[in-house]
């Protein structure tokens, strides 16, 4: 299967792989993605979602299969204006949405297509052999999708121009300029990664897509006094969940709590 899922416990670990290409992208992708995560976000034991690039492929995802000469191509302007609803379901738009926490765990190089949906997790982990690029202005088009503002939004306006106009970004400097929050040896990616899923997976789920909407939600309201009066809402709605009194109960008790996402 071109995209692979595995659930442990309350994490789920969807993998890319077409690894005779180096998890070159496809219109598969897509379907798998919209599937997968859709399951997730319908389990409830699914506290948190892993994204990775199948280790065989050596790499995260190699972007879209230039050998392909249909590759960035489009039949007519009539035919892309019909098709544009359904552009709704690509995998930008599942993964930017998806409610509950989701981590990337970036194995080697993240390019064109592959470079962007890494910037639609919460948090990235990324291997010392992780490299973006960003190599569509060179082929004449451009990072679709927001790719560009999606990347502005992690690293400001100069490093998102620099990746944009096709300069690459190792895995130190991502770290340094804030796109990936670990930076780990390679042999450690997995590990790294599943222990800060685990973290997510242990909070209370309630509060934890609340905290994501929070923030993702809080970047596009014009005005911070705005946004802080939606969190109001968020906040007095969490304040009556059975995970906040046992949240509070558990602190004052001294012990592990046991969040229901109720």
């Amino acid at each position: 299967m071109p995209v692979q899922y595995e659930k442990r416990g309350p994490i789920g670990i969807v993998t890319l792989s077409r690894p005779g290409a180096r998890n070159a992208w496809g219109a598969d992708f897509n379907e798998g993605i919209a599937r997968h995560f859709a399951a997730m976000e319908d389990d409830d034991e699914i506290r948190c979602a892993v994204l990775t690039g199948d280790e065989a492929g050596g790499a995260f995802s190699a972007g879209a299969n230039l050998k392909d000469p249909k590759t960035h191509t489009m039949a007519s302007p009539a035919e892309f204006i019909k098709g544009i609803p359904k552009r709704r379901d690509r995998a930008f738009e599942i993964l930017g949405n998806f409610p509950k926490p989701l981590v990337g765990a970036v194995n080697g190089f993240a390019v064109g297509i592959g470079c962007i949906v890494t910037f639609c997790c919460d948090l990235l982990v990324a291997s010392e052999r992780a490299q973006w690029r960003l190599p569509q202005v060179a082929l004449g088009i451009l990072p679709a999708y927001g790719g560009a503002a999606r990347l502005a939004r992690w690293v400001g306006r100069g490093h998102a121009m620099r990746l944009t106009l096709g300069f690459p970004l190792d895995a130190e400097e991502a770290q340094r300029i804030g796109l990936a929050q670990w930076l780990v040896p390679h042999a450690r990616l997995m590990d790294k990664t599943l222990e800060v899923a685990g973290h997510l997976a242990s909070l209370p789920p309630l509060a934890a897509r609340l905290g994501k909407e929070s923030l993702l939600r809080g970047l596009d309201v014009p005005n911070l006094a705005d946004a802080s009066l939606v969190d109001l809402y968020r906040f007095a709605t969490l304040e009556l969940t059975e995970d906040k009194a046992e949240g509070h109960a558990a602190w004052r008790e001294k012990r592990k709590p046991t969040f229901r996402g109720r």
